[in-house]
């Protein structure tokens, strides 16, 4: 196993990293920028080095500086987290010749599926369904226009190395695709390094479907089930669960066989994520595959007990998965709600600014919260304002969200401004409570009623 670790990342996915690493007994390695020195995960890792100052591209970005301190402190592996360089095959590439173990896929099955294009050849090839769009790199208003007429309005023109939100539109006209195809193309090339663009005939209203993959080095792939993330806010998620409340045996059966294959076709090795969109009339579709752990990934653990990032790292230094899929038995619900320092009366502003006071819920069998904070911390105005991730488990999905309310409810944090309210309020949502929901919701129907209430 390893000996020492480095950590690619911040917040409350590089605590939870060096968490698991500690239970391993492997020594850990924090990075950090000028903004972040006084951060958590560098106060709990074994050893920490400043790369720069606070912006990503001279710090967390900065694929040599990284590279340079795995070195210099004896690293064997490295692993990214979520976000940042995560999902670059060059900087798995560059680890792989530098001598270092990317705790992650390989960097040719990132470079294949973080093509979203190569990634739909790749699983029309296969035989998995996909939502019609363009086959091919899309890289003028041209070619965008002659896509969108042959498959008809509403469309959503996304990044080609796109996540996170970022580089995407939902268009509903030619109007709207003229005036916002520029944008977002250099939306991509700020974020991706990359011009390229595809489109997608929209799915509307869909459900966000996503299924947990682990793979070794030897072959075997399994699942561990399927998460529900369709309560979203401009493509983002906020709150997810599984199993999903709306889908019946059968579909749930033959997505996660789907996913398999998907995974199979690629030789899928790590953890990973094969993302769906489904139709009313409960057909569903390849969006993409994630090549990295998931922000959601704690609720798939309180499931099924299995430790991911542990999978993750054993998998990584060439031991074979430590389950079979007849292993793999889905226990109770869970449900994940994504704290964030914002202010969603005023547009979800962000809220840095530093914490006074916390108190994080806790009692009883359950309960996680998995975060960076503590008082007195300052929360720099420069990352993702995303501060904890509230996560429950309870013997069937009425008792998770009882939990999930109270641990919501209890939750304290004086100093900076929270979506709490919001996230109470929205698990507390009659249609939300009913499993009524899909990725509409939140934007169409609970965010207007949310924000006449709170006046």
């Amino acid at each position: 196993m390893f000996q020492k670790v480095l950590i690619a990342n911040r917040g409350e996915i590089a605590v939870r990293i060096i968490r698991a690493c500690q239970e391993l007994g492997i020594e850990t390695v924090a990075v950090y920028s000028q903004a972040d020195k006084e951060a958590l995960h560098v106060l709990l890792a074994d050893e920490a080095y400043c790369i720069g100052p606070a912006k990503t591209t001279e710090s967390y970005l900065n694929m040599q500086q990284l590279l340079s301190v795995a070195m210099v402190s004896g690293a064997q592996g490295i692993h990214p987290g979520f976000g940042f360089l995560s999902e670059n095959a060059q900087f798995a590439e560059m680890c792989e010749e530098c001598g270092l173990i990317f705790i992650g896929p390989t960097s040719q099955t990132i470079r294949d599926l973080g093509d979203k294009v190569a990634a739909r050849q790749i699983m029309i090839q296969h035989n998995v369904p996909v939502i019609p769009g363009s086959d091919q790199g899309i890289y003028t208003l041209e070619e965008a226009q002659k896509i969108a007429r042959e498959i008809d309005f509403p469309i959503m023109l996304k990044a080609a190395s796109g996540g996170g939100g970022k580089g995407i539109r939902r268009l509903n006209n030619l109007a709207e695709l003229t005036e916002q195809f520029n944008s977002a193309q250099k939306e991509s090339l700020a974020a991706f390094g990359d011009t390229t663009m595809y489109i997608e005939k929209i799915i509307d209203p869909a459900k966000h479907i996503e299924v947990q993959i682990l793979g070794d080095q030897l072959g075997h792939v399994i699942h561990l089930g399927e998460r529900d993330c369709s309560l979203q806010r401009n493509n983002q998620k906020v709150m997810e669960e599984t199993p999903s409340p709306t889908l019946d045996e059968k579909t749930r059966s033959a997505i996660c066989q789907t996913a398999l294959t998907a995974a199979q076709a690629v030789a899928y090795q790590n953890a990973g994520t094969i993302e769906f969109l489904m139709d009313e009339s409960g057909e569903f579709y390849f969006m993409e595959m994630n090549t990295r752990i998931q922000v959601e990934h704690p609720i798939t653990e309180m499931v099924t007990g299995v430790d991911i990032v542990k999978e993750q790292l054993q998998i990584a230094y060439g031991y074979p998965l430590s389950y079979q899929q007849e292993d793999i038995n889905i226990t109770g619900h869970s449900i994940e709600c994504r704290l964030n320092a914002e202010n969603p009366a005023q547009q979800f502003a962000p809220c840095p600014g530093k914490i006074n006071q916390l108190m994080l819920p806790s009692g009883g069998l359950g309960l996680r919260v998995d975060s960076g904070m503590y008082e007195g911390y300052q929360i720099p105005p420069f990352y993702d304002s995303m501060i904890a991730k509230v996560i429950v488990h309870g013997r069937d999905r009425s008792e998770a969200l009882n939990k999930m309310q109270r641990a919501l409810a209890e939750f304290s944090v004086e100093g900076i401004e929270t979506n709490q309210e919001f996230q109470f309020d929205l698990v507390s949502h009659p249609d939300v409570v009913a499993g009524n929901y899909n990725t509409r919701f939140i934007q169409e129907v609970f965010l207007s009623e949310w924000l006449s209430e709170s006046k």
